[in-house]
């Protein structure tokens, strides 16, 4: 293991913030887009969940938000089964191979208006 990072996000912040086309382009790629609006009512909940999975890669990597890593770099996608997984672009990929690693393993949570992700870098 090389880093771990773990991140909260408040869903009705995000639930505010992906009302706005702009906010929805600026962080997630087209594909978590497509996700979150196929969730329906549990949009909100995803969006937060990923969120929270982008920021906790940054912490895994020992990188803040504006250290040269986009979000969008950082894709969450879902298997057909539903499990999570990141999908690392550009700098974010460089960052992890940089520190020795080779993959980052998933984990997200939401319940009671919170969402919750662990990122494993190895």
């Amino acid at each position: 293991m090389i880093g771990i990072g773990l991140d909260l996000c408040e869903v009705a912040r995000i639930e505010t913030a992906i009302s706005s086309p702009a906010f929805l382009q600026r962080y997630y790629t087209p594909e978590e887009q497509s996700y979150i609006a196929s969730r329906g009512k549990m949009g909100a909940q995803s969006a937060a969940a990923m969120f929270a999975a982008k920021e906790a890669f940054l912490k895994a990597v020992s990188a803040g938000i504006g250290g040269g890593i986009t979000l969008q770099e950082i894709e969450i996608l879902h298997d057909p089964g539903g499990a999570p997984r990141y999908h690392l672009t550009g700098a974010a990929c460089e960052r992890l191979h940089q520190m020795g690693g080779q993959t980052v393993h998933l984990s997200l949570t939401h319940e009671n208006g919170m969402a919750a992700a662990v990122a494993i870098a190895e």
